[in-house]
């Protein structure tokens, strides 16, 4: 198949389909890509046969996904307060469990380790319930309007208190990475939760103030879309003030409130993920994080679509 180049492709597509590392990657492989991300979801077992891979180069590694490899603790999974927990001894541990992904990052030769930083802590899954309710009801809706309004004030009042830990541990990493001659991106990621950090602006201020750091903004397409579909910022404004400081896509695409399909494809819309092909293109690293359901036809029509047009628009400015 044709060779996609610089783009790399996140093993989440098919990591619940393998059991050996090597034919994982060899999946991936047959795809056209010669870059990975390796997920959350990689475990010590399954690095067994990819670490011979990348010894004799038959794979390069794009990026490494934070908290890497797996560890199966929901204190410090990826839907966690994480780098903002007011328990010290938490944050220490999610402090070094970051500095070990990077060390990873570092062997493997990556340019870059995505993290999810944090959280506003809730009682229960408030996401949950509010998807719920844009399904059933609709965004306008009395019943989806008056639990949103609970979630963002929460949000709101507690957000610059959490904003602030997860940047003390972040420049704890970044120190630590600093004194180590370490040269790899950590790329903060918008998330998929309505009270996850963080937004495009949160990202924007936490990397203001860690200015000479390596932290950047990972700007995650269908993420983003989805946060701006339920409210909580205008995606494609918001994105006009933080482009420059983008380091990282995930590229995928949203039906409605369900992401990592296959832009263009799966939405059938050819011209509203047109917003986001400069931002792909600008990006040091490319990475298609896509479902399961996406099939091999789907993800190759879906980047000959993104490379097509990514040529013309470059075309026009030369």
């Amino acid at each position: 198949m044709l060779n996609k180049g610089e783009y790399s492709f996140s093993t989440c597509w098919n990591i619940k389909r393998h059991t050996v590392g090597r034919e994982m990657i060899e999946e991936i492989k047959e795809l056209g890509f010669r870059n990975v991300e390796l997920n959350y979801n990689v475990t010590e077992e399954l690095l067994t046969t990819i670490e011979p891979m990348i010894e004799r180069a038959e794979i390069g590694i794009s990026s490494v996904h934070n908290v890497f490899p797996f560890i199966n603790d929901k204190d410090y999974d990826t839907d966690s307060v994480l780098l903002g927990y007011d328990d010290e001894v938490k944050r220490k541990r999610s402090v070094e469990l970051l500095i070990r992904s990077i060390e990873y990052a570092v062997r493997y030769g990556a340019k870059a380790v995505v993290v999810h930083p944090g959280e506003v802590p809730f009682a229960y899954n408030i996401d949950s319930e509010l998807k719920k309710l844009y399904r059933d009801y609709g965004k306008d809706s009395p019943e989806y309007q008056k639990l949103w309004n609970e979630m963002f004030d929460q949000r709101e009042r507690m957000s610059a208190h959490y904003s602030r830990r997860i940047q003390d541990s972040l420049e704890e990493v970044s120190n630590h990475a600093a004194m180590r001659g370490w040269n790899v991106a950590i790329g903060i990621e918008t998330r998929a939760r309505c009270y996850q950090m963080p937004t495009l602006l949160e990202a924007k201020t936490i990397c203001d103030n860690l200015k000479g750091s390596p932290v950047s903004l990972w700007y995650d397409i269908g993420h983003a879309m989805m946060m701006d579909r339920m409210g909580l910022y205008d995606n494609l404004q918001d994105l006009q003030e933080v482009k420059r400081y983008i380091y990282g896509v995930h590229i995928h695409e949203t039906l409605e409130l369900s992401d990592h399909y296959c832009p263009y494809v799966h939405s059938k819309d050819l011209h509203f993920f047109d917003h986001f092909l400069e931002v792909i293109d600008l990006a040091q690293v490319k990475v298609y994080e896509l479902k399961a359901v996406c099939q091999p036809d789907e993800i190759h029509e879906s980047h000959n679509l993104i490379t097509r047009k990514i040529a013309a628009l470059n075309q026009k400015v030369d």
